[in-house]
């Protein structure tokens, strides 16, 4: 079944403008092309404005766990690093599917 890394970062009220543009306009495409991800997508959290998640699916849990040891999320890392550097912070999350259903 499917696979995801979710990545959460928490993002200073006041730098959330800059990283939603940053994110839309660079990051996000960056990260597909790299990981060679099947799709991806990202939201704000409505619960907790400061919250911002990322999603990028994979058909597999393997190719999860490859683009985790791959010099492709080494190098991403330190770009959002030189560009965010302390100020936002993150953790990221492997998930694989294990149930599925269409309502």
């Amino acid at each position: 079944m499917a696979a995801y890394l979710i990545v959460r970062a928490v993002v200073p009220e006041n730098e959330r403008k800059a990283f939603d543009v940053w994110y839309a306009e660079e990051h996000l495409r960056d990260a597909v092309k790299a990981f060679k991800a099947a799709r991806a997508w990202r939201g704000w959290s409505q619960v907790e404005p400061q919250l911002h998640y990322a999603f990028y699916e994979f058909p597999t849990l393997a190719a999860v766990q490859a683009v985790m040891a791959s010099d492709a999320i080494k190098g991403l890392i330190a770009e959002f690093d030189r560009v965010w550097g302390t100020r936002v912070t993150r953790t990221r999350e492997v998930v694989e599917v294990t149930q599925a259903l269409t309502g």
